[in-house]
């Protein structure tokens, strides 16, 4: 298994520079959709004076801190939105990633959950310690060591990201026994209609009709659901890390974060999207 030896050689094992470089293309453009998507729902206007952000900027910052985020706020998206799309351009891609990198760490500063940030820039660090980004839409395939450490810690990253994720769920009475999805999936169907922004949800009606009403089939079923999940996050990384396997765990995959994505789109939308452009870091 290429991995493994990579790791035993000291990651002089040559792989192909590609599959980072396809990395890259993706990971460019499910930066370009987030950002972009920014713009929205009052994110242009976030520290408008007297709005509550500003109010909790100032809190949790201090007046001067604050004042220096909202200045360089309204540029900062501006700027972050151009080098995520030269970044899957390929137009000078390592300068771009510089200017992505922070413009992501920003949200830091703000958001609630700033999960998907952290991993952004876990694998966009991965992205700046490759030696061959390429330039262009063009992907070169060869043999080469350029990006072979930078590959290999991609793996490990997504690796840690799945086990640690069933390791949570592993740990949680309700998550394993169904009740949380089913509690989930009936509190939404209840309320969906006040939600501010029921775009920000996509949660097919058969679900919400066949499997939100919280009864006892409701949660048997998703106690599969969430036995399905926690097995998936598992055996995941080591099936794509083998050639026989690889076509069916990325179709399971794809599958479950396509899932996921449906209970929360806007917010799952970079997670999923970077997870499953992992992918190609697994082929050898």
């Amino acid at each position: 298994m290429w991995f493994f030896d990579a790791l035993t050689s000291g990651f002089t094992r040559p792989t192909d520079p590609g599959h980072l470089q396809w990395f890259r293309i993706i990971f460019g453009t499910v930066l370009t959709a987030r950002f972009a998507l920014a713009f929205g729902q009052g994110g242009w206007d976030r520290f408008t004076p007297g709005s509550l952000s500003t109010h909790l900027a100032e809190q949790r910052l201090g007046p001067a801190r604050a004042r220096l985020l909202i200045t360089a706020y309204r540029p900062a998206l501006i700027i972050r939105t151009a080098a995520a799309l030269a970044l899957a351009l390929g137009l000078a891609p390592r300068l771009a990633l510089l200017l992505v990198l922070p413009g992501a760490a920003m949200e830091l500063l703000y958001l609630k959950s700033p999960n998907a940030i952290r991993y952004t820039l876990l694998t966009g660090t991965c992205l700046l310690l490759a030696g061959d980004l390429g330039q262009g839409l063009h992907v070169e395939h060869r043999l080469s060591t350029a990006n072979t450490w930078a590959q290999c810690l991609l793996v490990l990253i997504t690796t840690d990201i799945y086990w640690n994720s069933a390791w949570q769920k592993l740990r949680s009475p309700q998550f394993r026994s169904g009740l949380y999805l089913a509690q989930w999936i009936h509190t939404y169907t209840q309320v969906r209609e006040q939600l501010p922004y029921r775009r920000q949800y996509a949660v097919p009606g058969v679900v919400r009709r066949h499997a939100g009403n919280l009864t006892d089939r409701d949660v048997r079923l998703w106690r599969a659901v969430a036995v399905a999940v926690i097995t998936a996050e598992i055996a995941l990384p080591p099936a794509l890390l083998i050639p026989q396997t690889m076509p069916y765990a990325v179709v399971a995959g794809i599958g479950m974060h396509a899932a996921f994505t449906c209970l929360k789109p806007r917010q799952l939308i970079t997670f999923s999207g970077l997870t499953l452009g992992t992918y190609v870091a697994f082929a050898a």
